[in-house]
C-alpha cells in the first residue's frame, strides 16, 4: 500500500460522504434516537435498560456501518467511478483500506456522539469505565464497515447489497447473546455462535458491564474482533472487481 495515496482516497471518501446530509445524520444520530426509544421503553426498570444499553453500543453502530458502506461501495461501482479509480495508481488495497479509513472515522464520530448522550442523559455508567466502551463501539463498528465492503463485491444492486443484511447482521445479532445468553442455547447454536464475531464484541461489553470486570477478557475479545475486521477487509480487496457486470 502507498500511504499517500490511502490517505488521498480517505479524504476523498469523507468528502464524498459529506456531501450525502442524510447519510451523515444516519451515521451520527441514528444510534442515539434507537437508545432514545429502548430509554422510554425501558424507564420504570434502569437497571435493565442500562444492561441493554452497554450491549447496543456495539449492535447498533455495527448495523448502521455495515448497511451504509455496502450501499456506499456498490454506488461507487455501479456508476463507473471504481473502473476509473482502478486505473490510476492506486491499487486495490489502498482503495479498501482508504475507505475502510474514512468509514473508520465516521464510526468514531458516531461512537463519541452515541455513548455522550447515552452516558450524560440517559446516566448509563459501565463499571469499567468509559474507555473500554468507546474502543469497543469503534471496533464493532469497524467490522461493520470491513463486511460492509466484503458483501458489496457480490451484490449487483442497491436492493441486493441490502439483501445480505439479514445473512451477515441479522444472525451476528441473533446468536451474540443479546436475547438468550449463549449457555442456554441449542449445542448447535452455540457453535455458530463461536464463529461469528459480532459475539465477541457483546461478551466484551457485557464484561465492561459486569460488577467485576476483567480487563483482560475485554482486550481478549477486542482483538477478536479487530483481527476478523481485518481479514474481511483483505477478503475485500480479493473479491474486488472493477465494475458491476
Amino acid at each position: 500500500m502507498n500511504r499517500r495515496i490511502l490517505l488521498a482516497t480517505a479524504t476523498r471518501a469523507l468528502r464524498q460522504l459529506s456531501r450525502d446530509h442524510r447519510s451523515v445524520v444516519m451515521i451520527l444520530f441514528l444510534p442515539s434516537f434507537l437508545l432514545t426509544i429502548l430509554y422510554y421503553m425501558y424507564r420504570d426498570n434502569p437497571l435493565l435498560f442500562e444492561s441493554i444499553a452497554t450491549i447496543m453500543l456495539g449492535i447498533l453502530p455495527f448495523v448502521v456501518m455495515f448497511l451504509i458502506t455496502s450501499i456506499a461501495m456498490l454506488r461507487e461501482r455501479t456508476s463507473g467511478t471504481l473502473e476509473r479509480l482502478m486505473a490510476s495508481p492506486l491499487n486495490k488495497l489502498d482503495l479498501l483500506f482508504g475507505y475502510g479509513l474514512a468509514f473508520g472515522l465516521a464510526a468514531a464520530a458516531q461512537a463519541i456522539v452515541t455513548i455522550t448522550v447515552v452516558y450524560w442523559a440517559f446516566d448509563v455508567r459501565p463499571t469499567a469505565g468509559l474507555l473500554p466502551v468507546v474502543v469497543i463501539a469503534l471496533v464493532n463498528a469497524t467490522l461493520g464497515v470491513a463486511l460492509g465492503l466484503l458483501s458489496s463485491a457480490f451484490a449487483r444492486t442497491e436492493f441486493q447489497a441490502v439483501q445480505f443484511m439479514p445473512l451477515i447482521v441479522l444472525p451476528q445479532v441473533l446468536l451474540c447473546g443479546l436475547f438468550v445468553p449463549r449457555d442456554q442455547m441449542a449445542v448447535v447454536l452455540q457453535g455458530i455462535s463461536d464463529v461469528l464475531p459480532l459475539t465477541y464484541g457483546v461478551e466484551a461489553l457485557q464484561e465492561i458491564a459486569s460488577a467485576t470486570p476483567s480487563y483482560a477478557a475485554i482486550w481478549s475479545h477486542a482483538g477478536i474482533v479487530a483481527a476478523v475486521a481485518g481479514l474481511a477487509l483483505a477478503l475485500a480487496a480479493a473479491t474486488l472487481r472493477r465494475r458491476t457486470p
